[in-house]
């Protein structure tokens, strides 16, 4: 029994929900007036004209259904619809179970983003390099079936997505602007990723330098995050992560709170959300 009733047919007749037509509005209207903000370097002032500069090549369906092969439509199909079927039935028991998701739906509602999961998640199959991404004209998450597999990967792909999802209606993020990209990033890492677990797994880590390996951590994964979805090279995402780091990372809203593993951190943060006006549904 399919849980999430979409697919991208019905994405792109939806495309026009009014969140996304009011800040396609705006956009357009601040090019038309020469408002738009200005990069620091040549390959960030290109304009985009292709969905392959914002990291869409990834998403092969985001395009429409990709012609299957021979082989993959005799042999593979089914195991495709059953990657499918089990990555919504993690997407549900996520969303149903988990308070940090629940903490950034409550911070989108809050906000003025009504946060639907019918309509603003979708299991899809991807490049084999990524678990997720956020499509910012259709305002919808993806998880990638034949990536993200299991449930704890669901969730970390949707809490991470969900703070993109945020800085765009709540931060107005323009994602032709490689500084607002890396800032994204930035705080997606430092809110939902980064510990001193996974510092020291990463060989960055000791236990005199904790702060130092934490914000190591961060600026590898913004830095390769920047890298996959514009197609710059290291020295360059390097330069725009490092730029707006000091802003990017000391902001923790919408959790407040950097969360660690093996930690309260994550049950201490959702019951802290009222105090900042993000209050749950349930």
């Amino acid at each position: 029994m399919t849980i999430l009733n979409f697919d991208s047919k019905n994405i792109n007749e939806n495309k026009t929900d009014t969140k996304a037509a009011e800040k396609k509005e705006k956009s357009q209207n601040n090019e038309n007036k020469g408002n738009n903000v200005s990069d620091t370097s040549a390959s960030t002032t290109e304009k985009v004209e292709d969905y392959s500069n914002w990291g869409y090549d990834l998403y092969p369906e985001r395009r429409g259904s990709p012609k299957p092969t021979f082989f993959q439509k005799y042999f593979w199909q089914g195991r495709q619809n059953l990657d499918k079927l089990k990555c919504e039935k993690h997407v549900y028991n996520c969303v149903k179970n988990n308070p940090l998701i629940h903490l950034m739906m409550a911070a989108l509602n809050s906000s003025g983003c009504p946060f639907d999961i019918r309509r603003h998640i979708s299991c899809e199959s991807c490049d084999n390099s990524v678990t997720g991404g956020y499509d910012a004209e259709l305002n919808q998450i993806v998880i990638c079936h034949n990536t993200a597999r299991s449930e704890r990967k669901v969730q970390g792909v949707l809490a991470h997505e969900m703070v993109h999802m945020f800085d765009y209606c709540r931060n107005e993020m323009d994602f032709k602007n490689i500084e607002h990209i890396a800032c994204t990033e930035i705080r997606a890492a430092n809110l939902i990723h980064c510990s001193f677990l996974s510092a020291t797994v990463q060989g960055q880590a000791s236990p005199f330098h904790v702060k130092k390996a934490h914000q190591a951590c961060v600026k590898n994964l913004a830095k390769a995050s920047v890298m996959a979805v514009r197609k710059v090279t290291e020295p360059q995402a390097r330069l725009v992560v490092e730029k707006v780091f000091p802003m990017c990372y000391n902001d923790l809203e919408p959790i407040g709170r950097r969360i660690r593993r093996n930690s309260e951190d994550i049950q201490k943060a959702y019951l802290e959300a009222p105090l900042y006006g993000y209050i749950s549904d349930d």
